[in-house]
């Protein structure tokens, strides 16, 4: 996903003789991690593997809008099993801090060259760029009000029960077309489930620096499609810069809307192997276009403080306005963070 040379050379020092939390350092990502899963290479021999891995974000924060009363949290505590065999892979992760424990449950099918995979069981469907990056890849601490208004509240991506077929053609430009059905939500007052959804997001990075892609999520696809949206994204990294920006359109129950989103970080390596700090800034604006008129936006900036893949510190500062809010507010917040 983009890691900066800092990172590889960290990893590459830790893997062999670090031990965190008395368990061996998780060497790859997983699946649900934004990785390519923890298949056996040509080198290794056949056979099953398998691999834990986890991640624990400890945070206080102080919200002007609660007069600054400090709150202390953990939002969240992942762990997780990956296995893999010559073409199947699997992972199951829970979320220790969440009232929903199970996270994600899957099975990936691929072929021999890995140009065709079939996934099966409870995942992220293929839609919003900020929705799909991984936490611990977002340098920042939140994916922001928009995937929170159009996820939460309105039920549009985020994980579900699903089939996804997706196809991998390295040499045209790295595309890759992932497409799937997705059971639909379920009602909360009334306890019943919507008929099913659709998701599809493709992508192409035509340089090695830039990454371009468009997704789109139909809820109730089946029977006439109840909401939609479409969503324009690209993310340019070069060097320790990364800048992303994302542009979603389309209708909910409460009418059309559109929605902006821009993120902009640079990894900074300090003289110690391994560590790195990295400015952060962000922006988002979302806008209700129907006859109820309504609109959101949030600015946040801070620094991270980075040691290699397993260890953060996040300082950030968020004015928003966000769904729901009478007025704009400030919220600073601290969080340590750390994975296996």
């Amino acid at each position: 996903m983009g890691e900066g040379r800092w990172a590889d050379k960290g990893r590459r020092g830790l893997l062999a003789t670090v031990f965190l939390l008395g368990m061996p350092v998780f060497a790859e990502e997983p699946l649900s991690e934004g990785g390519e899963g923890t298949s056996a290479t040509a080198e290794e021999k056949p056979g099953l593997r398998v691999v834990p891995f986890g991640r624990v974000y400890a945070r206080v924060s102080a919200d002007e809008r609660e007069q600054y009363t400090r709150s202390l949290s953990i939002p969240s505590a992942r762990v997780g099993l990956a296995a893999s065999l010559s073409h199947v892979e699997a992972e199951v992760s829970a979320d220790l801090s969440s009232k929903s424990l199970l996270k994600d449950a899957f099975v990936r099918v691929a072929d021999g060259k890995k140009r065709l995979r079939l996934y099966g069981g409870q995942f992220k469907a293929p839609f919003l760029a900020r929705e799909l990056e991984s936490s611990w890849r977002l340098p920042v601490m939140r994916r922001g009000l928009v995937a929170d208004y159009l996820g939460d509240t309105h039920k549009l991506g985020g994980r579900r029960l699903g089939l996804m077929g997706e196809v991998s053609l390295k040499q045209a430009w790295k595309l890759k077309v992932s497409g799937g059905v997705f059971q639909g939500a379920k009602d909360e007052d009334t306890g019943v489930r919507a008929s099913e959804d659709a998701a599809l997001r493709v992508s192409v990075r035509p340089f090695k620096v830039l990454t371009v892609g468009a997704s789109t999520y139909l809820t109730q696809a089946f029977q006439g499609v109840r909401n939609h949206a479409v969503a324009a994204d690209a993310a340019l990294r070069l060097g320790g810069l990364e800048v992303t920006g994302e542009y979603v359109n389309g209708r909910l129950s409460a009418g059309p809307f559109d929605a902006q989103l821009g993120l902009a970080s640079y990894t900074l390596p300090l003289g110690t192997e391994g560590w790195a700090v990295q400015p952060v800034a962000g922006a988002e604006m979302l806008r209700l276009l129907g006859p109820l008129k309504a609109r959101g936006y949030a600015f946040v900036g801070g620094f991270n403080v980075l040691y290699s893949e397993h260890f953060k510190a996040q300082l950030q500062a968020e004015h928003a306005l966000r769904p729901g809010d009478e007025a704009p507010g400030f919220e600073y917040s601290l969080q340590l963070a750390t994975r296996f």
